[in-house]
């Protein structure tokens, strides 16, 4: 959410209707571009030869055999013109795992704090540069990261959780085959702070740090539990669990809002959607009736796939992988409508984002819905990009920042 931004209601990557510039971006990558100030930073993989990508609405593959030599890179563009101001390179060799045909070698979004920019790239390892120049300050290998179907190891799909930065630490929930974890590593020197095993089967969210009134809580979406931690040591100060009360497979991002946690998760047959209580303390166990000093509300159906919903005014906004959009009382988990977000068929991997009452809703054949914000369905607007569209996007003064197959693209508001 990022309000007061004013970002354009309509727009054309095709025609250049309110485009204010697109940089190509050579390579293969689904993360999502981030912006500081005046700089946009993207990430990509750039294979010597390229395999299949394959996006829409299908079922769970064998994983994509790309694995011939990449180029995994960094790149900071001018916000206002597009111009790349530095670009380097993270590392360079073969692929230590296969990805999903569906996804990249280059799939966690970049995070920063405007002196340091970290970047996953799973197996290939953790990278901190510098926000200014681009020259690296630190590297770190963490090991073989193979996260794909738990039934079969052979099956690789590749991360897909982001690291976040809390402080001077970055955090990374790395949920794997074998030896899961979530460790912190100093900002500055790349040592490792602290690291705490996790009873997990692969997953691919990312995790979110909330200032509760009981303290920091670091909190993370999982297939075995939820679970809260302290960021300053890894210890573990909840969990909630119970007998196949999320899916077996978790992507969304847990987060804050009105004081409630909201995590969800939508792999079927369990596509739950929950609103936790800030500040537990101990281990909960689900039931058929959710515990009330846990939960404010809980689901069992509704949640997304791939997309995380997202809490804007009164409101819980939710996408499906089939472009089914629900709006939800936030605070009761009533649901308000459910509608179709396009007359025709659309797949929809990237998460919503909002601002200035408006709800933003990529799809990845290449539109950007305009939803209005509110207890009533209604569309505002239908957006042609031009380009298979993947990542979230971006809100930043008077733009919209959007990442597709090949191109970031600028789209800015005339007034």
């Amino acid at each position: 959410v990022a309000d007061r931004m004013n970002p354009p209601i309509a727009f054309d990557g095709k025609e250049g209707k309110n485009l204010a510039w697109k940089t190509p971006v050579p390579g293969l990558a689904v993360s999502s571009p981030i912006v500081w100030g005046d700089r946009v930073i993207v990430t990509t993989a750039i294979s010597s030869d390229p395999k299949p990508f394959r996006h829409g609405l299908y079922g769970d593959v064998e994983p994509s055999n790309d694995v011939a030599k990449h180029t995994w890179k960094v790149y900071a563009l001018d916000r206002k013109t597009g111009k790349v101001i530095w670009e380097q390179i993270a590392t360079e060799g073969a692929p230590r795992t296969k990805r999903h045909t569906k996804s990249s070698q280059a799939s966690c979004t970049p995070a920063t704090d405007g002196e340091f920019v970290a970047v996953w790239f799973g197996s290939e390892g953790l990278f901190v540069f510098d926000f200014k120049t681009g020259k690296p300050v630190w590297k770190k290998d963490l090991g073989l990261m193979n996260a794909g179907w738990f039934y079969d190891p052979d099956y690789e799909w590749g991360v897909g959780g982001s690291p976040i930065i809390y402080k001077d630490s970055v955090i990374v929930q790395a949920d794997i085959q074998k030896n899961s974890f979530i460790a912190a590593f100093d900002l500055k020197t790349g040592r490792e702070r602290w690291r705490t095993s996790r009873d997990e089967i692969p997953s691919w969210g990312t995790p979110t740090v909330h200032e509760a009134k009981t303290g920091a809580e670091l909190i993370t979406n999982g297939t075995n539990a939820l679970r809260g931690y302290d960021p300053a040591n890894g210890k573990e100060l909840w969990s909630i669990s119970g007998d196949k009360f999320t899916s077996e497979i978790t992507i969304a991002v847990p987060y804050v809002a009105n004081d409630l946690i909201y995590v969800s998760a939508g792999y079927p047959p369990t596509q739950p959607i929950f609103a936790i209580r800030t500040g537990l303390r101990g281990t909960v166990r689900v039931g058929d009736a959710p515990d009330p000093a846990a939960f404010a509300w809980k689901t069992k159906r509704g949640g997304p796939y791939i997309p995380t919903t997202l809490v804007y005014g009164d409101q819980l906004y939710a996408i499906q992988n089939n472009g089914v959009f629900a709006a939800y009382n936030a605070k009761t988990g009533e649901r308000l409508y459910q509608n179709r977000i396009s007359t025709k068929s659309s797949a929809h991997s990237a998460s919503l984002v909002a601002s200035d009452g408006r709800i933003y809703v990529a799809a990845e054949d290449g539109d950007v819905f305009v939803v209005k914000a509110g207890p009533t369905f209604e569309l505002l607007a239908t957006n042609q990009v031009g380009e298979v569209l993947m990542a979230t996007p971006a809100i930043t003064d008077r733009m919209l920042i959007v990442r597709g197959q090949n191109h970031v693209f600028a789209f800015a508001s005339e007034k």
